[in-house]
């Protein structure tokens, strides 16, 4: 009872957020200079054109009407048409949020698989050759940019050696085989970044939790360094690698725009870029808003697991 109190709570309180969020986005949208009326007609486009497609989008009205007509289809699960193509946007973020969610499972798969094992064993060794070889390669994979070194990864293992397609996108359900092969290179160029900030966590944590008291305790009962580590040290290790945890997933659904530009990839990130090109409002304010929207629930996941990772914390 006490988690769905917690739960009910939370979900509460990302009301105003989201209202306070949605209007900066709306007036921040509405500020980039341009009128999508040029965009949709061309630049041949008369005055007159001009003015009668502005006033039938409804762009002639007030900011606070039209940001008042929006949040009423918003709430009703009405997202809009797309002013360049007039699909409908809930549709249109459907087709593409698949993609980045692939991507950024990939990303963290790869980041968890490497970086959190990297950390802890540094930090069980701190000093030895194997610390300051995950210091130095930590340093080196988030201080190396992230479009750089796709370049690099598409350079090397797409035009040199064949190994794997430099671009595209196949959905697993269609072809699992393609799609892993499709993934291998956004999802290593992303997840070098993500893997080397969960290993510098994981290692800073892991230390700490290692020159607790409880630890000389369980040395002092004769327990193996392989149980004190991964039994007591990692396990109290795990909020702050959590929390990290959860912040860069819910970063990555929003949308990894750099990686899906250099990888040609058809997710929500991209999907921004071009609308925002195209001052194609509706698009923007719903990828923006949905961003935000998933950002939020995966924090309020962390928050959760954090009940699971330390029986001591309890929800209110």
């Amino acid at each position: 009872m006490a988690v769905w109190t917690f739960v009910g709570r939370r979900l509460a309180q990302l009301v105003p957020t989201l209202v306070v969020v949605s209007v900066l986005v709306f007036l921040l949208i509405h500020l980039i200079p341009g009128n999508p009326a040029y965009v949709i007609l061309g630049a041949q486009a008369t005055p007159g054109q001009v003015a009668a497609v502005t006033k039938a989008m409804g762009l002639d009205r007030p900011l606070a009407v039209q940001y008042w007509i929006w949040l009423q289809h918003v709430l009703h699960g009405d997202l809009g048409q797309s002013y360049i193509n007039g699909f409908p946007v809930a549709k249109l973020l459907a087709l593409k949020f698949p993609a980045t969610l692939a991507l950024a499972i990939g990303a963290l798969v790869i980041a968890l698989g490497v970086g959190v094992p990297a950390g802890v064993a540094a930090a069980a060794r701190p000093g030895s050759l194997l610390d300051r070889t995950v210091l130095t390669a930590t340093s080196l994979g988030m201080g190396v940019p992230t479009f750089w070194l796709g370049i690099l990864l598409i350079l090397a293992f797409s035009i040199s050696l064949h190994w794997l397609p430099p671009s595209g996108y196949v959905p697993f359900t269609q072809a699992p085989g393609q799609a892993l092969r499709d993934l291998v290179l956004p999802a290593v160029t992303l997840g070098v970044w993500e893997g080397a900030l969960l290993a510098r966590f994981s290692r800073s944590a892991t230390a700490d939790a290692l020159g607790q008291l409880y630890v000389r305790t369980a040395r002092a009962k004769g327990l193996s360094q392989r149980r004190i580590l991964w039994g007591h040290a990692v396990r109290n290790a795990l909020i702050p690698v959590l929390t990290v945890f959860g912040i860069q997933f819910g970063g990555l659904l929003g949308g990894a725009v750099i990686t899906e530009a250099v990888f040609d990839w058809p997710g929500v990130g991209r999907l921004l870029v071009t609308s925002i090109l195209e001052r194609d409002y509706q698009v923007v304010q719903a990828v923006i808003l949905v961003a935000v929207v998933v950002f939020l629930l995966v924090n309020l996941l962390t928050d959760l697991a954090y009940g699971l990772a330390d029986p001591r914390i309890r929800l209110r």
